[in-house]
């Protein structure tokens, strides 16, 4: 029979006029219905007739046929629902009815026929499944329906069975985990560290080309969260992972071959660190093997850079950055060390040569390059180099300033969307989804940088400071947003802190800057407002300490500003100011009796980013006192009060020397302020304090009259 005459037979029979007597007919001729079955898993059906079949008899009924249990005489139990899935695939072949809610309300019958035992008559069922599956996949509700449906799993036990179609289980897995990794493994972590550890041991067994195939398929299958390591099962495929890698990157290679292994390892690395790999002598030359690998191929592709060459390798590229940022950050490591010191010498030498050609690349860029994610990729690397070593390639970092505070600025700028987005992974340099945060990566190299006269002078004369005014507006708003509270630590927040490091340095570094570019004017004013907020949030201490301390040592430098003349936001901050600095110690009960200065509890466990801050924003409100005539009252009422009330209970001798120096000093100033203020210390026993702990300035100044 003819196949259109008997698809148009069939709309006939099924149309909704005469589909009361359907099920009786197609009883009565299986004949025909495997007829059309066959017909359309063949592909003879083109869109228009597809559609008419569809017009004609809807969702109604295949779901009849697949909740049938009564098959035509002499033809298997399942054939009705063949019929049915056979239908629903051919319907999927249509993008608009593949999201239907009746083909998605069918994901767990999909999920059953993949999980049950499969007969050699119905491998055309679990075809249909895989087509309905894969064309719901691509649907916009697909994958979200999928995850919650169960099919993950489904899918998992249909490849770990290694039956019929298990390969098209694993293409639809991958496809899921690129969609919704966090989703999938939140929902279904046991079924696929079962699939994890099927695949990390055939990795580690295999000995032909499925060797590097599996290195291609396995970086779907490692989550950046929750870490592999925390888990038993997972510990063991790190460690069978670790073993296939040791023994392929210790082989001779072909670049095709070479690729998948470090871009399988430079995945390993940013889910799990430098974790999987095991210490003692055979991981730490592993992992030596590693940074050397792939500092090798950095500069293979970037040191005489073919533009056709480096486009086909940067994805290779880009894994090797998240190597060497290891690397980097392996030999700083000083607790519990993985490298020994000279492995620590040669890799430092090996990276050093590597980043000499990514700046090498980096000053080829053209201007139409700048959105180009290899290039952000390759930006943050040396952001992370120039973060922690500050004496190696100065002077070409140096000449390479510009164009970073350039491509910052542009990407900052004009930025899309995107900048609110969490920060992809470096393996991907697919797309346009890299948030334009170059600065973030920048920002503690700058910090060091800044503290040098030559690349001081280079990124101020480059625009940096009103950028980074400009950043820090931004940044402040991004840890602002939530209201009623300030977001936890963040990424927003250590970019804050770093930002308030470099405007220390140009504050001690390069004052008249500081008082003549109304940048700073601008961040003055930023700092009145911001403090105030942020004091009672007693989890950000850190950045409280920089705030306060970056606003009172600026305040010194731009004392005539307008703003800071006993304006409501000036006494504001110098308010909180002076409540971060005055509760920083505490009396402490000693054991033998009597009493000890301390660092109050609530600071304790930040002291050690805090005090340096804390000692510098002493000698900066001791600066300010004698310029802002409306600030030693405001001392006398809150500050000067507390200082007694601790200095009165504790023992002298637990003062140190750099302590009493801070008290000194602002006391100093504030004894030189006015006769009033002279009176107000002698009146809390200053001239006591200055004997008891050899305040000598205080005794001279409280002396004159």
């Amino acid at each position: 029979m003819h196949r259109q005459l008997l698809f148009r037979l069939f709309i006939c029979l099924f149309h909704p006029v005469n589909f009361a007597e359907a099920p009786a007919v197609l009883c009565a001729h299986p004949w025909f219905a495997l007829q059309v079955t066959k017909a359309v898993r063949a592909g003879e059906v083109d869109a228009k007739t597809r559609r008419q079949i569809f017009d004609a008899i809807g969702f109604t009924f295949p779901n009849r046929l697949l909740a049938s249990r009564q098959p035509p005489a002499g033809c298997p139990d399942h054939t009705f629902r063949a019929l049915g899935l056979t239908l629903l695939a051919c319907f999927c072949t249509d993008p608009e009815l593949a999201g239907h809610s009746q083909i998605l309300n069918k994901i767990p019958t999909f999920n059953d026929v993949l999980v049950s035992p499969c007969d050699p008559d119905s491998t055309s069922m679990i075809d249909d499944v895989y087509q309905c599956l894969s064309a719901v996949l691509a649907t916009a509700r697909g994958p979200r329906e999928l995850v919650t449906k169960g099919t993950v799993s489904a899918l998992c036990q249909a490849y770990l069975n290694c039956g019929y179609g298990s390969d098209r289980a694993l293409t639809l897995l991958l496809g899921l985990l690129a969609i919704a990794e966090a989703k999938c493994w939140q929902r279904d972590a046991p079924h696929l560290l079962a699939v994890l550890s099927k695949l990390s041991d055939d990795f580690l067994k295999s000995e032909d080309i499925t060797k590097f195939e599996l290195c291609e398929i396995l970086p779907h299958f490692i989550p950046l969260s929750p870490p592999l390591s925390q888990d038993s099962q997972g510990s063991e495929c790190l460690h069978r992972l670790y073993k296939g890698l040791a023994n392929v990157l210790a082989s001779k290679l072909s670049q095709s071959q070479r690729d998948p292994a470090l871009k399988l390892a430079a995945c390993l690395v940013q889910a799990c660190g430098s974790e999987w790999i095991p210490a003692g002598s055979d991981g730490s030359k592993f992992l030596a093997l590693l940074v050397n690998l792939a500092c090798v191929e950095v500069r293979l592709t970037l040191e005489e850079p073919d533009p056709v060459e480096v486009e086909g390798k940067k994805e290779v590229v880009t894994a090797c950055y998240v190597l060497i940022e290891m690397g980097i950050q392996e030999c700083l490591r000083e607790e519990k060390p993985m490298l020994e010191e000279v492995q620590k010498m040669q890799l430092m030498r090996i990276m050093e040569e590597a980043f000499g050609a990514v700046i090498f690349y980096l000053r080829q860029v053209k201007e139409e390059e700048l959105q180009d994610p290899f290039i952000f990729a390759s930006v943050r690397v040396l952001g992370a180099w120039m973060a922690e070593e500050t004496s190696s390639l100065k002077q070409e970092i140096c000449e390479l300033l510009p164009f970073l505070v350039h491509y910052a600025k542009k990407l900052f700028q004009e930025g899309s969307p995107t900048a609110s987005l969490p920060q992809p992974e470096l393996i991907s340099t697919e797309g346009s989804a890299l948030p334009p945060d170059a600065l973030r990566f920048l920002l503690p190299g700058f910090c060091h940088l800044t503290a040098e006269d030559r690349p001081r002078d280079i990124l101020v004369s480059e625009g940096a400071p009103a950028l980074l005014c400009e950043y820090f507006l931004h940044q402040w708003g991004v840890l602002t947003s939530k209201p009623g509270s300030l977001a936890p630590l963040t990424s927003a927040e250590m970019s804050l802190q770093t930002t308030c490091g470099i405007f220390l340095n140009l504050v001690v570094t390069a004052p008249d800057l500081i008082r003549q570019d109304k940048t700073f004017s601008s961040l003055m004013d930023v700092l009145l407002k911001s403090l105030p907020l942020l004091l009672p949030q007693k989890d950000h201490l850190v950045l409280t300490a920089n705030i306060a301390t970056l606003g009172l040592m600026m305040a010194r430098i731009l004392a005539s500003s307008a703003v800071l003349q006993g304006t409501p936001s000036a006494k504001e901050f110098f308010g909180a100011a002076l409540q971060f600095l005055s509760q920083a110690h505490t009396a402490q009960a000693e054991p033998g009796g009597g009493w000890a200065v301390a660092v109050s509890p609530a600071y304790a466990s930040a002291w050690a980013d805090v005090s340096e801050l804390w000692f510098l924003g002493m000698q900066a409100l001791a600066g300010c006192v004698p310029l802002l005539p409306w600030l030693p009252q405001a001392l006398l009422q809150g500050w000067l009060q507390d200082l007694s009330h601790l200095l009165t209970r504790v023992a002298p001798a637990s003062l140190d020397f750099e302590l009493v120096a801070a008290f000194q000093g602002v006391l100093v100033e504030l004894a030189r302020a006015s006769t009033s203020c002279r009176a107000a210390i002698l009146a809390h026993h200053g001239r006591e304090w200055a004997n008891l702990y050899g305040m000598a300035a205080l005794e001279q100044g409280l002396s004159k009259p």
